[in-house]
């Protein structure tokens, strides 16, 4: 029986350090919305970060069919394809989002759902903000929802409690210490998984049977 070589170790160290393309979906589309001050404060957190590439997809800008199928029509298609790529071709997502009536935006459903394959074994850190809770439980449906998709939600979270006074008038954070002590902590978990999965999915990919066995 012939057997697939193995992948050369120092071939694996390598694609270990190429960065890591990260998603940024931010997934508020609402009048009046605080979603682009958090992006900004968000960002401005990877420039410069030597494993990270980032792509902020703004659910504002998007034109996605709001009615599901299993066989879009050709408009659909045309509509879906432009994100479909770039989730593709991220290793990792960060959302960020607002909470609505205890949940996330119906916007950010619509496009979790019209994906499948572009979240698998994937890891997905959150950002969140609101009122009393900070958008923590719109964060708790997420994990769900991504969980059901195969992707991998990393545990440690920043969220900002009352979030409308938390910015001044530049949009920067008023008491900065606590919030980025908190995206250096995401940042790290979100690297460290993103390679694991990455170097694991290289060696075999995602769902393929490790032996000529069926289950």
């Amino acid at each position: 029986m012939d057997l697939a070589p193995a992948p050369s170790p120092f071939a694996v160290m390598a694609h270990s350090t190429t960065p890591l393309e990260v998603a940024v979906v931010l997934a508020s589309n609402r009048e009046g919305r605080l979603a682009p001050v958090v992006a900004n404060w968000f960002l401005s957190h990877t420039v410069g970060h030597p494993g990270l590439a980032t792509d902020l997809i703004d659910i504002a800008e998007l034109d996605l069919p709001v009615a599901l199928s299993h066989r879009p029509d050709d408009d659909a298609q045309s509509r879906l394809a432009p994100v479909s790529a770039r989730l593709a071709r991220a290793d990792a997502f960060v959302v960020i989002t607002p909470e609505y009536n205890h949940s996330y935006p119906a916007p950010l459903k619509n496009l979790i759902d019209w994906h499948r394959a572009e979240w698998q074994a994937k890891p997905v850190a959150f950002v969140s903000y609101g009122g009393v809770s900070g958008g923590l439980r719109a964060v708790e449906h997420l994990r769900q929802v991504f969980a059901e998709l195969h992707g991998v939600g990393i545990r440690d979270t920043v969220s900002f409690h009352n979030a409308g006074a938390l910015f001044d008038e530049e949009g920067r954070p008023r008491d900065p210490a606590g919030c980025d002590a908190a995206a250096r902590k995401l940042l790290d978990q979100l690297v460290w998984w993103g390679r694991a999965l990455r170097d694991a999915k290289a060696a075999h990919p995602y769902g393929v049977p490790t032996t000529g066995i069926m289950p």
